[in-house]
C-alpha cells in the first residue's frame, strides 16, 4: 500500500510539472519574433479581402493588412490559406498564428478566440438582381438564398429566416462563380463582395436587397495570448489614427472606414 501511495504521489508531481512547464513556455509573440515569421490566416477566395491576382500573388485588403502588420513587426509574412469555416480551426490548431480574414466579431466566436479591437466594417446583405423583389425577410420564404458555408450570413439566415431554403457553398469564390453565371439568385454575403460580384458579370446587375447586420471585423487571436493580442491592439489603433487602414478599405472597397468605426477602434 505504501509504495502504492507514493506511486500516486509521484504520479501527481509529474503532472504538475506537465502542468508548470505548459504554463511557462514562451508566448506567441515571442515565438514570432524569434522565428522572424508570423503566420497569418487569410482566405484568398473572398475577393476583395483575399484573392489571387493575374500574376498569382495574394492580393486585397486583408493581404495588405497582413503585410502592413508583418513590416512593422520587423518579421516575415507566411500566408496560411482558409475557407470562411476553417479560419477559427487553423487558429486553435496552431497551424495560424493570428488570423486577418474578414473575420466579423460576434458572442459565439468570442468564446473560442479572442479579438482585437476592429480594423474595419462589413455590411452584412441579401443580394440579387434588381427584377427580383423582396425587402424583408418574410419575402425569402419558400426561395434559395446561397450562402458561404460557416459564414455569419449562413448562421444568420439559418436562424431568423426558418422558411428560406439555403444553399451551401464551400467558398465565397465557388459563392460568386455560382451567382456571376445565373446558377444562383439570391445570395447572402458582404457587401463589398456584390460589387465584385458585379464587375465580373455586369449583366447580372445585382444589388443589396435587405441589411441583415452591420459586423465589426477584427484581427483573430488564440485565447490567453494577452502580450500579443496587446501588441495588436496597439497596432490597429496606431494604424486608425494615421490613416493607413482607411486607406486600404478605400483601395479595395471603394470608400474610407465609418467615423463610427473608427471611435470604436480606438476605445
Amino acid at each position: 500500500m505504501r509504495s502504492l501511495r507514493m506511486f500516486s504521489v509521484a504520479a501527481l508531481a509529474s503532472f504538475a510539472m506537465l502542468l508548470t512547464s505548459g504554463d511557462s513556455r514562451a508566448d506567441t509573440l515571442s515565438d514570432i519574433k524569434q522565428a522572424k515569421k508570423i503566420r497569418i490566416s487569410i482566405d484568398l477566395t473572398n475577393s476583395p479581402y483575399g484573392r489571387t491576382d493575374d500574376k498569382m500573388q495574394p492580393s486585397g485588403s486583408d493581404v495588405d493588412i497582413a503585410q502592413l502588420l508583418a513590416h512593422d513587426l520587423g518579421v516575415e509574412l507566411e500566408i496560411v490559406p482558409t475557407t470562411g469555416s476553417s479560419r477559427i480551426p487553423n487558429l486553435q490548431t496552431g497551424k495560424a498564428d493570428i488570423v486577418v480574414s474578414s473575420l466579423s466579431i460576434t458572442p459565439d466566436r468570442a468564446k473560442v478566440v479572442d479579438f482585437s479591437v476592429p480594423y474595419a466594417d462589413l455590411l452584412s446583405v441579401v443580394a440579387g438582381p434588381k427584377t427580383i423583389n423582396v425587402k424583408s425577410l418574410k419575402d425569402l420564404d419558400g426561395k434559395k438564398v446561397a450562402v458561404t458555408r460557416g459564414t455569419t450570413q449562413d448562421t444568420d439566415l439559418t436562424q431568423r429566416a426558418k422558411g428560406v431554403q439555403i444553399v451551401r457553398y464551400e467558398d465565397d469564390a465557388t459563392l460568386a462563380m455560382a451567382v456571376a453565371s445565373g446558377q444562383a439568385d439570391l445570395f447572402a454575403t458582404g457587401r463589398a463582395q456584390v460589387l465584385n460580384i458585379n464587375s465580373k458579370n455586369p449583366s447580372r446587375d445585382l444589388e443589396p436587397k435587405i441589411t441583415l447586420q452591420t459586423f465589426y471585423l477584427a484581427i483573430g487571436v488564440r485565447k490567453n495570448e494577452p502580450e500579443l493580442l496587446n501588441w495588436v491592439n496597439d497596432w490597429v489603433k496606431a494604424n486608425l489614427k494615421n490613416g493607413k487602414l482607411s486607406a486600404i478599405n478605400k483601395k479595395y472597397h471603394g470608400f474610407e472606414l465609418s467615423p463610427e468605426l473608427l471611435k470604436a477602434g480606438n476605445n
